[in-house]
């Protein structure tokens, strides 16, 4: 049993936390594409605008900081979260590198949502920093991680619904389309741990 709080929920921030279409107007801009988010049926966003890795990448190191700075809150992120926070352990485990720290504090205290750790990993490999710290739970966008965080930890995974991530699930990988469906859902696989 966990003394402090009921479950260790481990939450992706971008596409997750943030809208997922947030840096497709941004890119569109940078390459002078028209793209709708809906195009966007591959989660490696080099391939879907036509460019190289290496170009993504420089991209992304010269416009992360206006990236995270700028997305929207993802729906109700914000409130759900709230309503979490004096129930359930929030980590936030994510592939920003760590030099993005002050804006991902700034951009959680400008929505005020609360979090008790932010790991940022500068990877997608997830893994080890889920189990670092011990979550019952993750929320995700990126199709790859969910499977492998549940097949490897063999917790339910709660996957955003989004063009890029479309494929067969397997049981402990619940496909979401909105925070209020998480929040739901949550009651339903943990209902003995979400009654305060």
């Amino acid at each position: 049993m966990k003394p402090d709080k009921i479950l260790t929920i481990g939450i992706d921030i971008d596409g997750t936390v943030t809208s997922p279409s947030s840096i497709v107007p941004l890119m569109n801009e940078s390459f002078g594409r028209d793209l709708r988010y809906e195009d966007c049926v591959e989660y490696n966003l080099a391939n879907v605008y036509q460019i190289t890795d290496a170009e993504f990448e420089m991209w992304l190191d010269q416009n992360g900081e206006r990236l995270y700075d700028g997305a929207p809150v993802h729906g109700i992120a914000d409130q759900v979260l709230r309503d979490w926070f004096t129930s359930h352990k929030l980590v936030y485990i994510s592939a920003r590198e760590d030099r993005h720290r002050d804006v991902t504090l700034q951009w959680f205290a400008r929505y005020n949502i609360p979090h008790h750790e932010v790991d940022l990993i500068g990877s997608h490999d997830k893994l080890s920093a889920a189990r670092k710290w011990g979550v019952d739970l993750f929320l995700e966008d990126r199709l790859e991680n969910a499977l492998q965080l549940s097949e490897a930890l063999q917790i339910p995974v709660f996957l955003f619904d989004t063009p890029y991530n479309q494929a067969s699930l397997p049981p402990l990988v619940h496909r979401v389309t909105s925070w209020e469906e998480v929040a739901q859902k949550v009651n339903e696989l943990f209902p003995a741990k979400t009654c305060v």
